[in-house]
């Protein structure tokens, strides 16, 4: 997918000055403005529609600093054009969209191919997946695809020769090929269309776009072979016609669409009917992600789900985000509900699941309910209770927790820890040869009634706990807006980087709320950088890369932190459209090691070929930030430049090379 613009980069020396080091420590505080703050524990800014937050937690002061001449206000930079979606079907398309569009993908490495598959079943796209290249031909009568989307480096055959043999077969001609690749070598691209390929899209691709290229050419497929009389997909030629698939459910699982499932909770709350909602989380996800890779870790979900199917059976379960799972009752009494959600767990675990190559585990769940004549509001304010409430049911011996309408004991001892004034810190983020702008970090920090300073790595996650994660993250990000609008005519352009919580990024409403933020300050998206914690990101990619599109629509850049280098991590690179990416602490501290540096150059070829810079943390002396210099970084920080402080009086002027 098309990543967002980021600045060039200039042609700098091959080793640093020798007073490369000199120049962060001899820098003068000036106006120069910056943009955020980098501690190991980052900070969450908010992500729902605005919420009264509590009293407990005081609005933050602005900062002082110098005043800033006067100035027109800078140009914002470039923001890309949303893209075009899929347009809706016409009456005159009626036909082509009667069932299910079909897609083979033809890829043999299973992170990309899992990516495409997972796009595509978003948009209620049926999409198969073959790695094996020779086993193509033999599997089309079975699958029946109206497309073909494939890869252009294959093992053993490649998709050219692949495409070639399937042109061949004179009931094949009509069938759609695209290619989707990250080769930019534009003669292999016409060879491609020279050989019978309809379409050549080119990796990263963002999902609305491979969405819009794929129905589109389906659906005037399907208009061209009924105007010539054919059954279509073409390939159905030689075979009979597959059963249409059930609607309102998922083409691999089975399961309720998520959508489907929502749109009946909102039905049932408007109705005030009776029943509950239950929040299946299964334990563990992040550690099962790392320890058998993202293709295993999906297969294993997948079979979590018709465990919980199983178990939920006669009510409605569809997976809400990776590791997570909703159930909706209806008609169900609330004395029933704890019965309902031990079944839920104890069928998740009846089984032992295959897990990687050769292991088989039994996987655990938290489980939290509520009924649904609680009051709630709407769909999104049902699911974040229940949500909150599988927090609680986490340190619960069963596992399950009841949504309770006040606080219980322990989120009071949590909402204590919270009470306090937000006093959030700030560290420049330095550019190593470009100071067009001023950037810093903003880090959460907490000022208790006795003085004591709270970090982030305190604050999060007793907010966590208390189900407060997400007013914390709306006072940061409003926080940081209001800096944005307060320095807007400064000497150089603000950015700033403001660390939002998976949870609060994925609430229903947040890209339209920080949409309208923006506007009512007249502050532009390209001067906010979103930091997402890639843990978080690992386990919830596919979700926050649809969300990446909508708050790319706004200009709004993304930013994965604490970055370690591996399969997984590589593939979520290529899957979000990120415009920077910090480095874990480890680049820097073990910069002497010779498999560091492997890594960071691996890292570094990877990072150019999807268009993000690099960001090196916990820079604290010379050494570090040569290393840093000589392996090509975009952006140093930490203590060495500045460490983390009150005011915005880095002098980004002086202290680039």
């Amino acid at each position: 997918m098309a990543k967002h613009d980021t600045p060039s980069r200039p042609v700098r020396a091959e080793t640093p000055p020798a007073d490369y080091a000199q120049r962060w420590n001899n820098a003068p505080a000036t106006a120069g403005i910056a943009t955020a703050a980098q501690e190991s524990a980052a900070t969450p800014a908010s992500a729902e529609a605005p919420a009264a937050i509590a009293s407990s937690i005081n609005p933050p002061e602005l900062p002082p600093a110098m005043p800033a001449a006067p100035m027109a206000a800078p140009a914002p930079a470039p923001v890309l054009a949303p893209a075009t979606p899929a347009p809706a079907a016409t009456p005159a398309l009626a036909d082509v969209t009667a069932t299910p569009f079909r897609v083979l993908v033809v890829e043999d490495d299973r992170s990309q191919a899992l990516f495409a598959q997972s796009v595509l079943h978003g948009a209620g796209i049926e999409a198969v997946v073959e790695n094996d290249p020779f086993a193509v031909l033999t599997r089309l009568p079975e699958i029946k695809p109206d497309l073909i989307l494939m890869d252009l480096h294959l093992r053993e055959m490649d998709g050219i020769a692949l495409t070639q043999k399937i042109r061949q077969q004179p009931h094949l001609q009509l069938l759609p090929i695209v290619f989707l690749s990250g080769d930019p070598d534009p003669e292999r691209q016409y060879e491609v269309l020279a050989i019978g390929a309809d379409d050549f899209l080119a990796k990263p691709i963002r999902p609305r776009h491979l969405i819009a290229a794929v129905s589109n050419r389906i659906a005037r497929a399907r208009q061209q072979a009924m105007a010539l009389g054919l059954a279509h997909p073409p390939v159905a030629i030689a075979v009979d016609s597959a059963p249409p698939a059930r609607p309102n459910t998922n083409p691999e699982t089975g399961l309720p669409t998520r959508q489907f499932v929502l749109g009946q909770l909102d039905t049932l709350l408007a109705e005030k009917r009776s029943g509950g909602l239950l929040f299946v989380e299964v334990a563990g996800a992040i550690g099962l992600r790392e320890r058998y890779g993202y293709a295993h870790f999906e297969r294993l979900m997948v079979k979590a789900g018709h465990l919980l199917l199983g178990a939920a059976r006669p009510h409605s379960l569809a997976r809400l985000n990776d590791n997570s799972f909703l159930v909706l009752a209806p008609g169900v009494e609330p004395v029933q509900l704890v019965s309902l959600a031990q079944t839920l767990r104890d069928g998740l675990a009846s089984e032992a699941l295959p897990a990687g190559q050769s292991d088989h585990i039994k996987l655990r769940a938290s489980v939290g309910y509520a009924p649904l004549d609680a009051g709630f509001a709407d769909a999104s304010q049902a699911i974040d209770a229940v949500e909150r409430t599988t927090l609680d049911a986490r340190l619960l011996p069963g596992a399950v927790a009841q949504w309770q309408p006040r606080p219980t004991p322990s989120q009071q001892e949590h909402l204590k820890l919270l009470e306090g004034h937000l006093e959030p810190a700030y560290q420049p983020i330095v550019a190593v040869a470009d100071s067009s702008s001023a950037q810093f970090q903003v880090l959460l920090r907490l000022r208790q009634a006795d003085g004591t300073l709270l970090p982030a790595a305190q604050v999060i996650p007793a907010a966590e706990a208390a189900g407060r994660i997400a007013d914390l993250d709306h006072q940061v990000m409003e926080h940081a807006l209001d800096l944005l609008d307060r320095y807007r005519h400064a000497t150089l352009p603000m950015r700033l980087f403001v660390t939002q919580s998976a949870r609060t990024l994925m609430a229903d409403g947040y890209a339209e709320w920080i949409s309208q933020a923006l506007r009512s300050r007249n502050v532009g998206g390209s001067s906010v950088v979103i930091d997402i914690r890639m843990p978080d990101a690992l386990v919830h990619g596919f979700v926050l890369a649809q969300l990446a599109d909508r708050l790319g629509q706004s200009g709004i850049r993304l930013c994965l932190s604490q970055f370690e280098a591996c399969n997984d991590a590589n593939a979520l690179l290529t899957m979000m459209p990120v415009a920077y990416v910090r480095l874990s602490a480890r680049f820097a501290s073990d910069h002497a090691d010779p498999q560091v540096r492997q890594l960071l150059a691996s890292t570094m070829e990877l990072a150019r070929s999807v268009n993000a810079q690099l960001i090196a943390q916990q820079i604290e002396d010379a050494q570090a930030a040569a290393a840093m210099w000589i392996s090509g970084i975009d952006y140093i920080q930490g203590n060495m430049v500045q460490s983390v402080g009150n005011d915005l009086d880095f002098d980004f002027h002086n202290s680039t090379l």
